[in-house]
């Protein structure tokens, strides 16, 4: 009745091993049929639609499951897809999905990024060097003043000028009015400067205002935009990358997605989190906190995202990671030896800090990577 192709999902599992053998078998029914196995006709229910463990190891201090599930529990839609990879589990402690491996019909449903790394080089005109990004903030600011940091940062090199993931529609600076001056701004910028710098909005919003905000942010001018998936659903975002009319890249912003990814005992990893489903549901660009500044990911963490960006996925395009979070000029030397050319360092209070002079510290900022 089923067409035997299947996906796979990697658990990390805790406890001694006769109890992470027993949540794996747990996890074959809670995230299928969700019925008592006993009760289980035996016909093609129990022989395909229940997950199959497909290898058992253990490690050190934890164990490891590959779980495989047939196609049709996904019916073809990212939620369902995501709800069969760790719906109920989610809500049991000590489990938590490690790795993705999605067959080829299932990726096929997936156009992922329409931009990828090589249409965001082509959009900016920027072929080789690492690209740059920052955002506006304090939140407090007028539509105005912000309009004219971006203005500024602008003249100074950046290629990527977004709103902070704070800024929505407050009444200090209102979304259509501040959007509005800021794309401007940039245009501006780009008229005297010959480059091609964007403004992107960020569209996180309500429900269908997500999706008004974009047609909003486009019909202003703005270049891309910004959505947190966590707080929209990575449907929302999929959304957004799909729709031909908007035809914007979009760059998805980790806010509350910590929530998911803190703990190295439950979960979801790194690189699956931020790299493979962020790729499946279009981002053309990743952003999360980086290593050495406020936040704790650790150096092979974020290596594994940025490897996870570009690792085989079917016919999904490469995105560029975008790692940020207390970010400081002084670091990019370092950051250039870790990630190297394809990435889009973001900066926010980074630059603003580094001297009084804002242009100043923007195009010292891209000379760094320029001489890379």
């Amino acid at each position: 009745m089923l067409s035997g192709e299947r996906f796979s999902v990697e658990y990390r599992l805790s406890g001694n091993e006769q109890e992470a053998y027993a949540k794996a078998k747990d996890i074959c029914i809670e995230q299928t049929v969700e019925f008592p196995e006993e009760l289980l006709p035996d016909n093609f229910i129990r022989e395909e639609v229940v997950g199959k463990i497909e290898s058992f190891r253990s490690g050190r201090d934890c164990h490891y499951a590959v779980i495989s599930y047939a196609i049709e529990t996904a019916a073809d839609e990212i939620t369902q897809l995501l709800n069969v990879i760790f719906g109920n589990s989610s809500i049991k402690p000590g489990i938590r999905v490690e790795a993705l491996q999605l067959s080829g019909s299932l990726l096929k449903l997936f156009a992922g990024p329409r931009f990828g790394r090589d249409g965001l080089r082509n959009l900016l005109d920027v072929p080789k060097r690492p690209l740059l990004f920052t955002a506006l903030k304090p939140m407090g600011l007028s539509a105005e003043e912000l309009a004219q940091m971006a203005y500024q940062l602008a003249l100074g090199g950046i290629d990527i000028i977004k709103d902070d993931h704070g800024l929505t529609n407050q009444k200090f600076a209102p979304f259509d009015e501040r959007v509005s001056r800021c794309a401007a701004a940039v245009a501006k910028a780009n008229s005297q400067t010959g480059q091609q710098c964007i403004f992107v909005a960020n569209v996180t919003a309500p429900g269908q205002q997500t999706v008004e905000r974009a047609y909003q942010a486009k019909a202003a001018g703005a270049g891309g935009l910004m959505i947190a998936p966590a707080l929209t659903g990575l449907s929302v975002m999929q959304q957004l990358a799909d729709d031909e009319t908007l035809g914007l890249p979009v760059f998805s912003h980790p806010a509350f997605q910590g929530s998911y990814a803190l703990s190295a005992g439950h979960g979801i990893s790194h690189p699956v989190l931020f790299g493979q489903l962020a790729r499946l549901a279009g981002a053309d660009a990743t952003i999360y906190p980086n290593f050495g500044g406020r936040f704790s990911f650790s150096r092979t963490e974020c290596e594994d995202i940025a490897e996870a960006c570009a690792a085989p996925l079917g016919a999904v395009r490469p995105i560029f990671p975008s790692p940020g979070g207390g970010m400081t000029l002084e670091k990019v030397p370092e950051l250039l030896a870790v990630y190297g050319r394809e990435v889009i360092f973001l900066i926010g209070g980074g630059l603003v800090k580094h001297s009084p002079d804002l242009i100043h510290n923007c195009r010292y900022f891209r000379e760094m990577v320029e001489k890379f």
